[in-house]
Order: C-alpha cells, then sequence, then structure tokens
C-alpha cells in the first residue's frame, strides 16, 4: 500500500482531503493526550494514581491519525497503553464543548480509581473502554484484545454491515499466538479488521530486534496474503491517509490491512522503570520527530495558523486537563457495598418457572410415550431450535460444519444454515474463544466449540481474563452472551491430553457459569437457557453421555439455570453429584436399596450458579452426605461443595461428609487404570454402607 507521506497540508487542504478544522482538532487531541499523560505521571509520582499506568506521550500521532479516519458507528480494540486511543475515540464521539470536557473528566476519574470513571474504577489504567460506544476496552494482557477485534469484524461480516474495526496493539504482542491465530482466521475470512501496530521499538526492555528475525511487524503480514504498509507514525497526517486508504478498502470488502507505524515512547514501561536498556542519545534523536512539534512546524510554516492561535490551543488542551484532574479528584470513591456488582447479568428466574420445569420433569418420569432420543441429538435439536429462533446465533470451531463436530453434535447444521453460521476454524483455541468474546460484545450470540476440555487451558486467557472479566471490569456496561461447548470425561482410554474433568478450572473464576448436565432432557433444555443468557457459560458435555438415551419432549422447552433435580428420593443419605456420575449414583442406589438404605440422589445440573438451597433441604432431611465427582480430588469442585454444607448445616451432619473424586494423577490410557481412577459403583456403594452404620 502506497501512501501519501510528508505532503504539504496546503495540498491536502486544496485536494480537499483536510480542512483548517481537521488540523486543528488533531493539534489539540493530541496536546490534550501529552498534557494528560504529564499530569498522570505527576499523579503517579504523588501515589494519588494507584498501580500500573503505562503513558502514551510520543505516540499521539497514531491515536488521533488513526481515528479521524473512521466513522462514529466503527469499533476499535486498546492496550494496556491505552490512553491516547481512548481519548482520541471519545473526542470524536463528543459533539460539544461540554461533552468533550466530560469525556476526559471520565479518563482521569478512571484512572484515579473513582467511580465517576469510565468503568466506575474498576478496571483503572489498562483496562478503560466505552463498550457502548464502540471502545471495546484496553487489556493489561499482550495481545489479548486481538482476537476481540477479530471476533467484532466477524460480527460486521455476519451483520452485514459496512463497518470497520481498527484493532491498536504494540511490537511486543507481534510474536504471541493471538497475534498469528487472529491474522490467519481474519484473512482467510476476509474480515473488516486494520491491525496496527505501534512499534514503539521496545516491548517492556526487550528490543523488537532481538525478539524477532523479522525486520519489520508488517513483513508478518506476507504469511497470511494479506495487504500490509509501514509508516511513519511520529506524522499524524501519514498516518490518517494509511489508515483511510485500509478503512476504504475494507469497507468495499477488501478484507483486512496490517499497519506498522514507526513510533516511539517517551516515558519508561511503567512507573518506575529506569530505562537503561536505551540510551540518552535514542531518546534524544525519537523527541527531534516529536509529533506535536512536527505538525505545529507545518502549520506554523503554511501559515495555516499562526502563533497566537496554536498558543490558544495549547492553552485550552491544558485547561482542559486541569479540569479533569480537580473533577477526579472531587469524586467518590464506588460504594464497598457495591464490591459484587456487576459480575454476572442476574439471572431471573420466577417461581412459576421453576414450578412449570419441574411438572415437566415429573411428566417425562411417568409418561412411558415421550420419544426417547440421544444425548447428542438433544444438543443438536437444541442448537438448530436457537439457531431458527434467533438470527444472531452461530456457531464456530473446529470441524463443526461438513464433519459435523468431533462427536457429531453439529451434524446436519451446515446443511441448514450454511458456512456463514456454521463456522469450520482453523486449529486456534485462543482466536476462536477471542473471536467469539469480540463478537458477542458486538451484538451476536456465539456459540463456540472447544473440542476437547483439555484444549480449553490454550484458550484460557481469552475466556478468563476477557470473556469473564470484562463485565466487571468496564463498570457492568459490556454483555458477553457466549457459550463456549466443550467436553471432557474418562471412557475412551485416549489418555490426559483429551480426558480430563476440569470443570474446577472453570468453577474457580468470576464472571463465568459452569453447566454440566447428565441427560438427554436436562442437556437440550439447559443448552437453550444457556444460548439465550447474556453471560459467558462453559457449557461441559461428557463424551460417554453422547450415547445414551432418554425421555426429550418433542415440544420446545428450557431449564432455568441454578435448579437442580433430586433424580432419586430418599431418606437415608443424601448423595450429590453431575454429569455421568449422576447415573453411576443412581446404579449404586438401586443395589443400595436392596441392602434397606434409600438414598437421595441430587443431579446439580448447573455448578455455577449453584442450587445451595435444594442442597441443604436434603442435608437437613437425611443427615449423611457423599459428593461425588470425575474432577480430581485435591481442590476440586468437591472440596468447595463440602465447604459450603460445613458452612451452612454442620449442626445437621450426623456423619463426616465423604468425597468420592478422580485419583491426583494425569488420566491413564490403560483402561484397568483409568477405569479406576475415577470413582467406580462400588465405591459409592461401601462407602455408603460404611456411613449408614
Amino acid at each position: 500500500m502506497q501512501n501519501k507521506k510528508n505532503q504539504s497540508l496546503r495540498k491536502l487542504m486544496d485536494e480537499s482531503e483536510l480542512c483548517k478544522e481537521d488540523l486543528k482538532t488533531y493539534l489539540r487531541q493530541m496536546l490534550e493526550i501529552r498534557f494528560f499523560e504529564e499530569k498522570v505521571s505527576e499523579l503517579l509520582s504523588r501515589d494519588i494514581i494507584k498501580g500500573a499506568s503505562h503513558l502514551y506521550a510520543g505516540q499521539e500521532a497514531v491515536a488521533v491519525g488513526a481515528i479521524s479516519a473512521i466513522r462514529e458507528d466503527d469499533y476499535i480494540t486498546s492496550t494496556h497503553r491505552g490512553h491516547g486511543h481512548c481519548h482520541a475515540h471519545g473526542d470524536m464521539l463528543s459533539k460539544t464543548k461540554e461533552e468533550k470536557q466530560n469525556h476526559l473528566n471520565k479518563m482521569m476519574a478512571e484512572l484515579c480509581g473513582k467511580v465517576t470513571g469510565y468503568c466506575k474504577g474498576r478496571g483503572g489504567s489498562m483496562h478503560i473502554a466505552n463498550v457502548e460506544k464502540g471502545n471495546l476496552g484496553a487489556t493489561g494482557i499482550v495481545g489479548s484484545n486481538i482476537p476481540v477485534a477479530t471476533g467484532a469484524g466477524l460480527s460486521i461480516r455476519l451483520r452485514k454491515t459496512d463497518q470497520v474495526v481498527l484493532c491498536f496493539f504494540g511490537d511486543g504482542a507481534s510474536n504471541t499466538g493471538a497475534f498469528y491465530e487472529s491474522l490467519n482466521m481474519a484473512s482467510t475470512w476476509n474480515l473488516p479488521v486494520i491491525y496496527i501496530c505501534e512499534n514503539n521499538l521496545y516491548g517492556m526492555s526487550v528490543p523488537f530486534s532481538k525478539a524477532s528475525k523479522v525486520k519489520n511487524v508488517a513483513d508478518k503480514a506476507k504469511a497470511f496474503d494479506m495487504e500490509s504498509d509501514i509508516i511513519d507514525g511520529m506524522d499524524v497526517v501519514s498516518v490518517r491517509e494509511a489508515i483511510k486508504k485500509a478503512v476504504e478498502k475494507a469497507r468495499r470488502g477488501g478484507g483486512p490491512t496490517l499497519i506498522e507505524c514507526k513510533t516511539y515512547r517517551y516515558y519508561g514501561h511503567s512507573r518506575g522503570d529506569p530505562r537503561i536498556y536505551r540510551t540518552k542519545e535514542e531518546e534524544e534523536l525519537w523527541k527531534q520527530k516529536d509529533p506535536i512539534i512536527k505538525l505545529k512546524t507545518k502549520l506554523l510554516n503554511e501559515e495555516i495558523f499562526n502563533k497566537e492561535e496554536i498558543e490558544d490551543i495549547e492553552r485550552n488542551a491544558l485547561k482542559s486537563i486541569e479540569i479533569s484532574t480537580k473533577f477526579a479528584l472531587e469524586s467518590p470513591f464506588p460504594r464497598v457495598n457495591d464490591l459484587y456488582k456487576d459480575v454476572y447479568i442476574p439471572i431471573k428466574v420466577t417461581k412459576r418457572e421453576i414450578e412449570e420445569e419441574t411438572k415437566l420433569r415429573e411428566l417425562i418420569k411417568k409418561d412411558k410415550n415421550i420419544r426417547q432420543i440421544y444425548y447428542v441429538d438433544a444438543l443438536n435439536e437444541a442448537i438448530y431450535e436457537e439457531m431458527e429462533r434467533d438470527n444472531r446465533v452461530f456457531v464456530l470451531g473446529e470441524d463443526v460444519g461438513v464433519y459435523g463436530g468431533a462427536y457429531q453434535v453439529t451434524k446436519g447444521l451446515i446443511q441448514k444454515f450454511g458456512e456463514e453460521r456454521i463456522r469450520d476454524t482453523a486449529i486456534s483455541e485462543a482466536a476462536i474463544a477471542g473471536a467469539a468474546i469480540g463478537a458477542a460484545m458486538t451484538g451476536l450470540k456465539p456459540i463456540a466449540e472447544i473440542m476437547y476440555i483439555d484444549f480449553s487451558t490454550i484458550a484460557m486467557d481469552q475466556i478468563v481474563n476477557i470473556g469473564a472479566k470484562n463485565r466487571y471490569m468496564f463498570g457492568g456496561k459490556s454483555k458477553i452472551p457466549i457459550v463456549i461447548r466443550t467436553q471432557g470425561g474418562t471412557g475412551r482410554c485416549i489418555a490426559a491430553h483429551h480426558s480430563q474433568s476440569l470443570e474446577a478450572l472453570w468453577l474457580h473464576f468470576p464472571g463465568i457459569y459452569v453447566v454440566m448436565p447428565s441427560t438427554p432432557y436436562d442437556a437440550k433444555g439447559l443448552l437453550k437457557t444457556c444460548i439465550r443468557d447474556e453471560n459467558p457459560i462453559m457449557f461441559i458435555e461428557h463424551k460417554e453421555l453422547y450415547g445414551t438415551k432418554g425421555p426429550v419432549p418433542n415440544f420446545k422447552y428450557t431449564i432455568p439455570l441454578g435448579v437442580a433435580d433430586i433424580k432419586k428420593e430418599g431418606q437415608d443419605i443424601t448423595i450429590i453429584s453431575y454429569s455421568r456420575m449422576v447415573l453411576r449414583c443412581l446404579e449404586a442406589s438401586e443395589e443400595l436399596l436392596d441392602q434397606g438404605i434409600n438414598v437421595e440422589v441430587i443431579d446439580l445440573r448447573t455448578l455455577k450458579p449453584l442450587d445451595i438451597d435444594l442442597i441443604i433441604n436434603s442435608v437437613k432431611k437425611t443427615g449423611r452426605v457423599i459428593v461425588v465427582s470425575e474432577g480430581y480430588k485435591t481442590c476440586g469442585f468437591t472440596s468447595e461443595l463440602i465447604a459450603l454444607i460445613n458452612e451452612i448445616a454442620f449442626d445437621y451432619l450426623d456423619a463426616p461428609i465423604v468425597r468420592l473424586a478422580a485419583a491426583d494423577v494425569p488420566v491413564p490410557m490403560s483402561e484397568i487404570l483409568e477405569k479406576n481412577s475415577i470413582p467406580t459403583k462400588d465405591e459409592i456403594i461401601n462407602e455408603a454402607i460404611r456411613i449408614i452404620s
């Protein structure tokens, strides 16, 4: 891509590429960013702003030039060094002087941890966002915004609009897996994303030249057959011209572009950085290329503005930062009572919904004429019905299309909904999860399949640090309605990389729900509910359940989240389980009945939210408890469950709680070892007899 570099401003004005007001805006915005960062540096030194803050001074031309080339309905994703992006974007959206000042007020208040900030003080410097207005947020994880931007681009493609996404990242991020996975996905699907690398020469302290054999980040685009360009990131007009061309190409359906802006950060990586990895001479050399001085010089030399006009712009810019600082310092901190607010979008389950679903469960137990279908088919029906009901729902993952999914859950859906809504991806777990999150943040309802739960650890950054945290971190202003379907468990002798039960891992993180159905009826009703919900949900299936059959009504229904099911009533012992272990507990309960022991079997169905009331009521009735899980014993979900019961119902217990879980060994391949690495029916029976005697 060629762009007009170092052209005269007068010529661009004559060609109607720019006007005087544009140039005034660019100068004002860059000055405001510079003064803002200088003030932040001061407040950091006085310990008024807490924590880490990565200053953008020196790179102002990139944010201002790039964002000047997009529309108000376009999107941006930002980085830990994101104040410049946030300001340029928010200023573009602000029409009046009052709105522009309010925008700066919110920015400074956020960095000061005040409730009047953009994210109510929860995100701070590294996580500032305005999702409602198209700023999908900054991130403290290097490169983790790149899959999100790619997902926003996918959302645009599926919604058939002509919006674009600007994805800002640093040179360090260009060496992460998320970068390569995302650019490959964007190139393959021809997505309208402009990837903007702000190459300021250093990651933290390691020079880019020592971190990569490739001389320029832009050269990496060749691997994806993607158009790229290298521009002077210290020249706001050069940046604008290059981004403008890339944006126009993307709007025409021309796909993504990688733009490398050669720039420099004036401050260290963060507070306390001694900058010993670079010389004073190098710093001085780059400051001679200062983007603000460069623009001011051109404006004066070409007599577009005089000295007094420029000084007036500077005075007003400095004044606006002083006002924002005063606002931030006088603003209140968040209320401690709001600590738990906005982690989840509240689930509204009415008493009537619970009663109706309870009646439905009783019906399928009694009516022998209700059809019997496989667990795998129940899941397939759920996805089919929800995709037919809501055109925002789509599926993406490895082999979900023509192949129908590794376990055939999505079989036949591509014939009904086509390749646009049933999307086969490359083997790219991080990009799958991140793209789903970006699509969800921009209005869609993705179902992302991670083939095995063991592989979900590869996508952990996206699921945990972005999907689970963004709503809370961005002040409750973000929705991420994503369902991540995966499966786990033993039973096929495929060893430790394809057989684990890792639900405890996902339960640990606030902001994400975990659902694990045991029957075809539960699988269908719960999956439909999860797809309709507005929260991130990990929907975990078991490979040994796909071939099990059970009654499923031939009419549409849903099952509320957070409602457990008593699969068998009893009064002697409460056995609590979920997923495949429920079937094993039921088998044990039948044999125990022959021995005069009547156990109550509870199927949790959803582990988070958890139906603790039903559990406690059962414990009060029986006084004895066994918890059964296929997850590892140490730090497993059974430990949390026991702790909750002890905290709430200890006085009702007649015996210590028994915990049956998987052995603390990597799942072995050998069949005899695999079978004995998880709780067996005989173990459940023996423990029940022991605690009742």
